[in-house]
């Protein structure tokens, strides 16, 4: 639920009538425990994506950013476990949820569950950003009254990347919310990725374990911490299968035990095989291969070809909620991620 945020009273809570000193908060960081003396506009730019440092400053000019419950200046410096939060008087865009007639690829419906195929380029639920065009638009204006999960998005139980494709489950009714959210906590779904990665994997198969969480340096990032920092980040693992060989690239399946933020992408960057043309990862410039300008060439043509990561969300598995019978599906591998692989078959072929 929305919380809002007096300055006299320091009110915590539900949304209220809303008054004129009432602030709604944005956005809330805390700082980790190794974190050294930082500028909190600086501090602020490794967090929050599009954002400008002029802005930053006019919000802590404002009285909009405050450190534990306190307004602070720009040049405040942020120390461990400081809470910083950034507040205005509107309530977060997010939340003025607008239905929108945009077309849905539904693969499976009904009273229970609704399964829809995300094509690239569309986020999942609005954020800071991306307002409208998101999936949960498109859903509340094809189904009335959803159930909210714990986060306030209607219908969601999970979620993927916006420039990932692929297979989504969406909950009709508080009860099928409540059965699929249990199942996706106790990891018996069935999650079934494919991917294009950098470099030639040396074991047909694997499992990657690794706790992820945000990076240190990068906040835009999530990373594997090391065995000595267990006490960071959350455990994640991920199973991979090599599909097909490719010289420079390789053609994998990946099923996900545990469904962390950016889980994929950050272990199988951690094992050195970043996703093909992942932007925020590093994959979007050339991590094997020569030197020859053909082969860049070659290589920038296969960036228009696919541009964004080259991961899709094949097949999905899940109890029905009302019937208790597995339900699988799956969709299959989009036209830019078929293409790019159908270039590195001839570029392979004739290079071998």
């Amino acid at each position: 639920m929305m919380e809002k945020i007096n300055k006299d009273s320091e009110y915590f809570g539900p949304e209220k009538e809303k008054e004129s000193d009432d602030l709604y908060e944005h956005f809330r960081f805390v700082a980790q425990k190794g974190q050294q003396p930082l500028r909190v506009d600086k501090f602020l730019m490794n967090y929050i994506e599009k954002a400008t440092r002029n802005k930053i400053q006019k919000a802590a000019k404002d009285g909009n950013i405050h450190v534990n419950d306190l307004p602070v200046k720009s040049s405040y410096k942020v120390k461990p476990d400081d809470v910083v939060r950034v507040l205005f008087e509107h309530p977060p865009y997010e939340f003025l949820l607008v239905p929108e007639d945009i077309p849905i690829d539904i693969v499976y419906e009904d009273d229970e569950v609704l399964v829809v195929n995300k094509p690239t380029g569309m986020v999942v639920h609005p954020g800071h950003g991306n307002y409208s065009g998101t999936l949960i638009n498109a859903l509340t204006f094809h189904i009335e009254n959803l159930p909210n999960n714990s986060s306030n998005r209607p219908g969601l139980v999970h979620r993927i990347d916006k420039d990932t494709s692929g297979l989504l489950v969406v909950a009709k009714t508080e009860e099928a919310m409540t059965h699929l959210a249990k199942q996706f906590f106790n990891k018996t779904t069935e999650r079934e990725y494919v991917a294009l990665v950098w470099g030639d994997l040396k074991e047909d198969s694997g499992t990657i374990e690794g706790n992820i969480g945000r990076h240190p340096k990068n906040r835009l990032q999530n990373t594997v911490f090391e065995e000595d920092e267990e006490d960071k980040g959350k455990p994640a693992i991920t199973h991979y299968k090599v599909i097909e060989r490719l010289g420079y690239v390789t053609f994998i399946s990946c099923r996900l035990e545990t469904g962390r933020t950016h889980q994929i992408r950050v272990h199988l960057k951690h094992i050195g095989h970043t996703l093909f043309n992942d932007e925020r990862y590093g994959g979007d410039r050339i991590l094997k291969g020569t030197s020859f300008s053909k082969y860049k060439q070659f290589v920038d043509n296969c960036f228009k070809v696919l541009p964004r990561q080259a991961l899709h969300a094949r097949t999905l598995g899940f109890i029905h909620p009302k019937t208790e019978e597995l339900m699988q599906f799956e969709a299959p591998i989009p036209e830019d991620i078929e293409l790019c692989l159908e270039r590195w078959r001839n570029y392979s072929k004739h290079s071998s």
